[in-house]
């Protein structure tokens, strides 16, 4: 059973060892705040929070790193192996890298940037097993509004955790090809936030950077939840966090 309090007795640093190695790597670099939520979005919607996306290729594995979505996109790889090493140190075969990944989301949204924050239960197993194929059918910049609904209630989410959740593409940067047609096409004014509330209010002004994050204020659904968060951050938070 899935606990927030699981490693006080059996390793008691751990929070702090993970909370330590992220901040010094954002410090280094402040996109991989970005990299690494985006890291454990793209594991968990594949098989569940298993980190099955770190698994390389091997005799019987094809890596999810090479599905279509996270070739040369994932990122962060070499800070979850880091964190992994301290606690390996301290306190050996205790901290899955599940559950380090999963606090490493956590943290960077808020022990770094300053975003919304939850409490992360833990007790993860790590899988032994990834599945390229169902990585290939990660949500796409590409898709419209009415796909990335029916996605999204495949995973049990529906369309309010979809727009929570795309509030984390406020921070971090997009590959070119993402946008391109954007630029050329609609002409917008495209931007990354670092605060939610002003992405949303992006969306609202028909400035925002990926078309399947314009999708959620375009006359549709999920206006109204677009428009309730771009005033109320609070709400967003809350929603962007919970269980």
């Amino acid at each position: 059973q899935l606990s927030p309090t699981l490693y006080d007795a059996t390793c008691p640093s751990a929070l702090n060892t993970i909370r330590m190695g992220i901040r010094n790597a954002v410090s280094r670099e402040r996109r991989m705040a970005a990299s690494l939520m985006r890291l454990h979005f793209h594991d968990c919607f594949v098989q569940g929070c298993d980190v099955s996306i770190l698994l390389d290729d091997s005799s019987s594995i094809d890596s999810e790193k090479n599905a279509l979505p996270n070739f040369k996109s994932a990122r962060g790889f070499d800070v979850i192996d880091s964190v992994k090493s301290q606690l390996e140190r301290v306190c050996p075969g205790v901290v899955s890298c599940a559950d380090i990944v999963a606090v490493a989301a956590r943290d960077a949204s808020f022990a770094v940037i300053g975003g919304p924050s939850w409490t992360v239960k833990l007790g993860r197993r790590d899988s032994t097993a990834a599945s390229r194929s169902l990585a290939e059918n990660l949500p796409s910049f590409t898709d419209g509004l009415d796909k990335l609904i029916s996605t999204f209630a495949t995973k049990g989410l529906n369309a309010r955790d979809l727009v929570a959740l795309s509030g984390a593409h406020t921070i971090g940067q997009a590959q070119c090809a993402f946008f391109r047609d954007r630029i050329y096409n609609i002409k917008a004014i495209l931007m990354l936030d670092s605060r939610a509330l002003e992405g949303f209010k992006n969306l609202i002004q028909k400035k925002g950077l990926l078309a399947s994050d314009q999708v959620l204020f375009s006359g549709g659904s999920t206006d109204s939840i677009v428009d309730e968060y771009s005033k109320n951050p609070s709400k967003f938070k809350s929603d962007f966090g919970h269980d």
